[in-house]
């Protein structure tokens, strides 16, 4: 990692940079495939799934079988291990839905909003280099509160053709309606277009690589919505000289390891908190089995000597983190003065590892600075809101002239009209 000591506030925002690739080269392959699938549906989604996986599929559908087998070959553990976040994560998301209220806005003048699944949503599940079968409870689950008939889910298949038994496990536990063995950009453009086998969804959810977060992105333009322009996983430690160096360097290296293209940051006030951090990172790096992979990260990284916590605090909410850790005395006053985060952990003993499996929070968040206008995943993802009116007779005579008077005013008068010619009655 890059020790920037005491930046002045006009490099901040160089120094802040996330890693990236040339964005018209990667377009332009992105846009390759997008049109195939679009043209081409299963012949295509069969050429890219060996070209990129490795592996030749002529149906991509998860069978019935598959998910009994899978079922079988988990451990009684992992599956209680993967209940317990499910009941967690259910918890804190069923707490979300709201019920609806009529407003009388004057006499006679009521509204509402009613919230309504989205019928059917996509969910796309990496499993390139990690099977993340718990992004499907983060997904899964909010889909199964909000109500949507219909859910949809690809992954992409190993070597032998098969999604991880616990992808399998997780998907049927959260109510997964139907499952593909389909990765990468054509799984995106699969859902995106619809194929002879796969529906199309209405809103496509989920992380990925850079090729994926474009799919996503250049899809919006076709009319399909997606949950956020999620890119490569990041973390942000703000730490002071209460700060564990070891918890400091794990939390920095748990999130270093999901891709090369990761970024983790060390924002401190403590330079005797710096040194002891780069000797545990260099202690615990060796023991990692993607050590390869968090060590690439960590060139993209940087530990950020600041004069006092409350630049840290400026210069954090300038980053607008995914993840946030406040190693800090007084962490809960600090978490008052951040407004731009994906979600924050507070104190010595809230590692965002928790947060990215079982504590109930949602771990599919906005990054690359997204989180100053973008919230995470929640149930108000899945729905859809739909307002409602209901007018008396009173109600309209007592709101009438306002209407009449405002669009006169706006040369509309056939929206004046709509009006008048009820009131006359």
């Amino acid at each position: 990692m890059k020790l920037i000591k005491y930046p002045v506030k006009e490099n901040w925002k160089e120094i802040l940079q996330r890693p990236s690739i040339n964005s018209t080269s990667l377009q332009d392959k992105v846009k390759l495939v997008l049109n195939d699938v679009k043209q081409n549906r299963n012949n295509a989604i069969k050429k890219y799934t060996l070209q990129f996986d490795g592996v030749n599929l002529e149906d991509f559908t998860v069978t019935g079988y598959e998910i009994t087998e899978a079922i079988k070959s988990l451990s009684a553990e992992l599956k209680t291990a993967i209940q317990t976040a499910a009941n967690n994560i259910k918890t804190f998301h069923q707490k979300q839905v709201s019920n609806t209220e009529v407003i009388e806005t004057m006499p006679g003048v009521q509204c509402w909003r009613k919230s309504i699944g989205i019928e059917r949503v996509g969910l796309y599940i990496p499993g390139g280099t990690a099977p993340l079968f718990s992004t499907i409870l983060m997904l899964g689950i909010p889909a199964q509160i909000a109500g949507c008939k219909e859910i949809i889910l690809c992954s992409p298949p190993n070597k032998e053709g098969k999604l991880h038994p616990a992808i399998l496990f997780a998907a049927q536990l959260v109510g997964v309606t139907k499952m593909y063995k389909i990765g990468g950009v054509q799984a995106i453009a699969a859902m995106a277009y619809g194929t002879e086998t796969v529906p199309q969804v209405y809103k496509i959810f989920g992380p990925g690589n850079q090729y994926v977060t474009c799919a996503k992105q250049l899809i919006q333009q076709d009319g399909i919505a997606i949950d956020m322009p999620a890119g490569p996983s990041e973390v942000c430690v703000l730490a002071d000289e209460t700060a564990q160096a070891s918890f400091v360097a794990a939390d920095l290296l748990s999130q270093a390891e999901h891709g090369a293209d990761s970024q983790v940051l060390l924002v401190t006030n403590s330079q005797s908190l710096v040194a002891a951090v780069e000797e545990e990172i260099n202690n615990q790096l060796q023991l990692l089995s993607r050590k390869d992979i968090a060590a690439k990260a960590l060139e993209n990284s940087k530990i950020i000597l600041v004069n006092n916590l409350e630049q840290g605090i400026e210069l954090v909410n300038e980053y607008a983190p995914e993840h946030l850790i406040i190693s800090c005395s007084n962490d809960e006053a600090i978490a008052e003065k951040i407004i731009n985060a994906g979600s924050v952990f507070l104190g010595n003993y809230s590692p965002e590892s928790v947060g990215d499996y079982a504590s109930g929070t949602n771990h599919t968040l906005p990054t690359n600075g997204f989180a100053k206008a973008y919230s995470g995943v929640s149930v108000d993802s899945f729905v859809k809101k739909i307002t409602y009116q209901k007018l008396t007779q009173q109600g309209l005579q007592n709101i009438g002239s306002t209407v009449e008077l405002m669009a006169e005013a706006e040369g509309l008068h056939a929206h004046a009209n709509a009006v008048s010619i009820r009131l006359r009655k």
